[in-house]
């Protein structure tokens, strides 16, 4: 008998599963989306060295949360003062922008460092120069990371931060009064999901139910594992005991014209088919006969008889007590079986002459032995040997 997994340890884990699944996937369970756009920055200046135009093009930066996601160019300008107030917080702060031949008329762009003061203070402050966009500049620390900027309030003004080392390397161009065109493009779509505080105690909650079902699991099917391993092995040497006990049964080879069995007539219970002469059969302790190849496996199994369900094992002195082997009920015969007692009673011609020279009395004291015997061991379909036949000389009956 194989064990099977019980169904109600996978359909446990399986419950569990669907329970984080449907934590993850419920209402609330997501916390807010955070959408972004990333800027495509290009700068272009002239080499006063080399006299060759330096053009540069990446994708480094990133729109402010307010501000709106289009394209903006012009001429970078830098706070005068950009030792003392990069941030360009102070109210009179006032920008520096080379331009080509002088002119300042063109749109320019204002560079800035974060810090100092808020994002919104720092994009009103610029666009009140009339800038035509922002870009500000992270912090050093942050190297080349930008982050997300909150600047509600400043209107249709394009604003953009880049990274700490590209903003220090337009701002020193810009000191250094080379006049620097930047163009602002709309980049890639970025959306980032938060997970709230409520749905990590959902998802926690979940995923510690999901551990401890599978930790119960796992043990009870490590337990049923160890007890089918023990009763396997004691089935296993119970078997090879009872097969020993079994070999312990008296076996018969029929033979043609045997006397208390009719082979045309007479057939074994278990294959139901008549018993043949040279057949191997097994004789229990009830007397009913079967085929060996037939009884010994039912007696592995069940081991009981099956014409009169007498534990066989048990009748021989095994696994039982020595009373309940005496009080063994006497089987009563089915129509089909045979008694071994007719296969031992093999009377002679010579017997019968030694019978009749014993004094009468003894004989006359056996006779009622003899015909109780035959009557408890004889079924009705079984060959007896006839009782009544008279002894010539003393004209009593002859066992």
């Amino acid at each position: 008998m194989a064990w099977r997994r019980p169904p109600g340890a996978g359909v446990g884990a399986r419950g569990a599963l669907a329970l984080l699944a449907l934590t993850l996937c419920a209402r609330g369970a997501r916390g807010r989306a955070l959408e972004w756009y990333s800027a495509v920055v290009s700068t272009e200046y002239v080499d006063p060295q080399t006299n060759r135009t330096v053009w540069s093009v990446s994708e480094s930066g990133r729109f402010g949360d307010s501000s709106p996601k289009e394209g903006a160019q012009g001429l970078v300008g830098v706070p005068r003062a950009a030792d003392r107030d990069p941030e360009g917080c102070a109210p009179d702060t006032s920008f520096l922008v080379p331009a080509p031949g002088g002119r300042g008329t063109a749109p320019w762009v204002a560079l800035v460092a974060r810090g100092g003061c808020t994002f919104k203070d720092k994009v009103l402050l610029a666009a009140q120069r009339n800038a035509s966009a922002v870009v500000l500049y992270n912090e050093e620390r942050h190297g080349n990371l930008t982050a997300s900027m909150s600047h509600a309030g400043t209107g249709n003004i394009v604003v953009i931060m880049v990274s700490y080392p590209k903003g220090r390397e337009i701002l020193g161009l810009v000191q250094k009064g080379i006049p620097v065109k930047m163009t602002i493009g709309v980049g890639t779509r970025h959306v980032q999901e938060f997970i709230g505080g409520q749905s990590v105690v959902f998802v926690a909650i979940a995923f510690i139910t999901m551990m401890i079902i599978s930790l119960a699991w796992l043990i009870f099917y490590y337990i049923q594992r160890f007890l089918y391993t023990g009763s396997q092995f004691g089935s296993q040497s119970h078997r090879k005991e009872t097969k020993k006990v079994i070999g312990q049964l008296p076996l018969h080879t029929v033979k043609h014209g045997e006397k208390g069995i009719d082979v045309d007539a007479e057939n074994c219970a278990v294959c139901i088919e008549n018993f043949k002469v040279k057949d191997v059969i097994r004789i229990l302790p009830c007397k009913h006969i079967f085929h060996r190849i037939c009884i010994d496996p039912w007696l592995l199994d069940h081991r009981t008889c099956p014409m009169c369900k007498l534990d066989v094992i048990k009748a021989l002195g095994y696994w039982g007590e020595l009373e309940d082997e005496q009080e063994l009920p006497t089987p009563e015969s089915t129509p089909g079986s045979v008694l071994a007692a007719n296969l031992s009673i093999t009377l002679e011609d010579d017997d019968r002459s030694d019978g009749s020279n014993l004094p009468s009395s003894s004989t006359n004291e056996s006779v009622p032995q003899c015909d109780a015997t035959f009557k408890e061991d004889a079924g009705e379909n079984t060959a007896l040997l006839e009782t009544g036949r008279s002894d010539p000389q003393r004209g009593g009956p002859v066992c």
